[in-house]
């Protein structure tokens, strides 16, 4: 039974997305009636659509009576995430034939890595690359070859783009298919213990570089708990995936065998056959809302407060950071891997996984079982596991007791009662914040501001020895009008540092965090940002900031009258403009909207 507080969140979104989601799904039905798109093209549009197939293909294509893949690739072969997307649509065509069907690469898109870029200014596109991934989506589809879309990829923005831009053809089935993630090799809890020797100058650069070499050293996804992981665990929850699907790693024959399921899986849920399964019926609101519950369950990565509040808005569904603070509070954590814990996503896919995660939590009523999924209707799908078989894969029974009480404990038995992500609120303007790795000493933390503007100005500051005190570090016009909300964690060794010698410090940006959010608090996401007159433009060095994790306040202590009265900073250096290929993005800083909105360049 669905636990009535859940099903009163949903309902109050859905009350909340009325308009927008009749509209959405008008627009969606409106495509679906033109029927298979492919059999409405002229001669000449079709010839050029199928001039380079095989002659078995062309004739099948002809007679648009069978299922057309459009396969839409995220593949380049510098990201170890990606890298094996290369042989996967060969996989794809391969099964697509044996069903008598046909499949295309319908078009690539961009993957950035935000652990090539961090620190550079290369991450200053990898916000913008979602939009980018989303248009490139749509572009890849508009040729109206395809009656299904099969889409590759693992990453951070590259998941929540793909899928905003498969939306927009929500008349056709659409299935994920992922690469999986790399081996275990050195553990994130010792990467992190090299990281911050270096940044006290007791580690050389070459150890550094074997510490970083050791943990990401294959094919696959990085291990730790992030934002490319969790895509994968909300995937499984959203029914978007084939049931087990996120985690097993690359290069094996159960990998090889699930993405050969994904395509032919595909075949059968288009209009063509009689288990029609659109992605705008998919993805409603208890679809979301399973979506959130599940990355707060997990301890999931921050980004996804801002990219799945873009995702719903593509399928008409309007949420906010008070949906994600409600749904956290009823939310048990069931998982511990890092940054959360010491485990990575192996030992963590080992002890249970995303079938265990998912039953623990529809047996608790936390996630709508009523749903329609690519595998079918009901969630209870995902609580099966594939194992291999003669005829390719066999599913069973999950594990119903978890493998590991450290990595995943059941909801009746958690971490922690509530998920761990908080909306923070005051004079400061809104914000999140992630306490899931953060001790009960550093939830509330009252010290001086000290304002900085980049993230080299505080490494400056802590090595020249000015911030051995309790400090709030204020990183303003880091927001994604400034310039494109990049991710953070340069900053993250030299204030753990600081928090390790007794002082209690904390984080208030308007940039990002992400899924790496650890154990020093951190109210990130900051709407309205600095360069938008936002609150944080007004805070001096020395002024008294309050945030308090537990009644949810993120506070200047300044009087009122001061406070209103101030006039905002102006940013000292718009460098950011220019460089490394920024300045073809000024278009998208000047339209992109607020965190809480999606941090998106599209409009509902």
């Amino acid at each position: 039974m669905t636990d009535p507080r859940l099903q009163q969140i949903t309902e109050r979104i859905g009350e909340r997305s009325a308009d927008s989601r009749r509209t959405y799904l008008d627009r969606i039905d409106a495509m679906r009636r033109q029927g298979p798109q492919r059999g409405s093209l002229s001669c000449s549009n079709l010839a050029h659509g199928f001039a380079a197939c095989e002659p078995q293909e062309k004739q099948v294509l002809k007679l648009v009576e069978a299922a057309n893949i459009g396969i839409v690739n995220a593949y380049n072969d510098m990201l170890s995430a990606h890298q094996p997307l290369s042989g996967y649509p060969d996989i794809i065509k391969r099964a697509a034939h044996a069903m008598g069907c046909t499949a295309q690469v319908a078009g690539g898109v961009p993957a950035m890595c935000d652990g090539v870029t961090q620190g550079t200014a290369g991450m200053e596109l990898s916000l913008f690359s979602r939009d980018i991934i989303a248009g490139a989506t749509a572009i890849a589809l508009s040729h109206n070859m395809f009656d299904g879309v099969l889409c590759l990829g693992v990453c951070d923005k590259i998941v929540p783009g793909l899928l905003i831009g498969a939306l927009s053809f929500g008349h056709l089935p659409v299935m994920f298919a992922p690469a999986g993630p790399m081996s275990s090799g050195l553990s994130n809890s010792e990467k992190a213990r090299v990281r911050q020797l270096f940044a006290e100058g007791k580690a050389s650069r070459d150890e550094l570089l074997e510490a970083e070499s050791g943990a990401y050293h294959g094919k696959g996804t990085c291990t730790f708990y992030g934002t490319a992981n969790s895509n994968q665990m909300l995937m499984e929850a959203m029914g978007l995936h084939i049931p087990g699907a996120a985690f097993e790693q690359p290069d094996t024959e159960l990998r090889q065998r699930l993405t050969e399921a994904a395509a032919q899986r595909l075949c059968r849920i288009t209009a063509l056959g009689r288990e029609y399964t659109p992605l705008a019926q998919v993805v409603d609101e208890k679809a979301i809302v399973n979506a959130i519950v599940a990355l707060l369950a997990t301890g999931g990565s921050t980004n996804h407060s801002i990219h799945w509040i873009a995702i719903a808005r593509a399928a008409g569904i309007i949420i906010d950071w008070q949906d994600f603070s409600e749904l956290s509070a009823i939310t048990p954590l069931v998982s511990r891997v890092y940054p959360n814990g010491s485990a990575d996503v192996n030992h963590f896919h080992a002890a249970g996984g995303t079938a265990f995660v998912i039953r623990t939590l529809l047996d608790s009523g936390l996630l709508h079982e009523d749903v329609l999924t690519n595998w079918g209707p009901g969630l209870r799908h995902y609580t099966r596991e594939p194992r291999l078989a003669d005829a390719g894969l066999d599913y069973v029974e999950g594990t119903e007791a978890s493998a590991d009480l450290a990595v995943l404990r059941p909801a009746s038995a958690p971490f922690s009662a509530e998920g761990g992500l908080r909306l923070l609120q005051g004079n400061l303007g809104r914000a999140v914040i992630k306490i899931s790795a953060v001790a009960e000493e550093h939830r509330v933390i009252e010290a001086p501001a000290r304002v900085f503007e980049t993230q080299d100005a505080l490494k400056t500051a802590f090595d020249a020895g000015e911030l051995e005190r309790d400090l709030v570090a204020v990183l303003r016009f880091q927001g994604p009008r400034a310039n494109g909300m990049p991710e953070l964690h340069k900053m993250t060794p030299y204030l753990g540092i600081l928090q390790d010698r007794g002082f209690r410090v904390a984080l208030v940006t308007d940039g990002r965090m992400s899924g790496a959010s650890g154990k020093v608090p951190a109210a990130i996401h900051v709407s309205p940002e600095a360069i938008a007159d936002g609150p944080l433009a007004r805070v001096h060095d020395g002024d008294t900031i309050r945030i308090d994790c537990n009644s949810g306040e993120l506070q200047a202590l300044v009087p009122a009258d001061e406070w209103r009265e101030r006039t905002p900073a102006q940013r000292d250096d718009d460098s950011s403009g220019y460089g490394t290929g920024r300045e073809l993005f000024g278009f998208m800083r000047a339209a992109v909207n607020e965190a809480e909105a999606g941090a998106t360049v599209f409009r509902g």
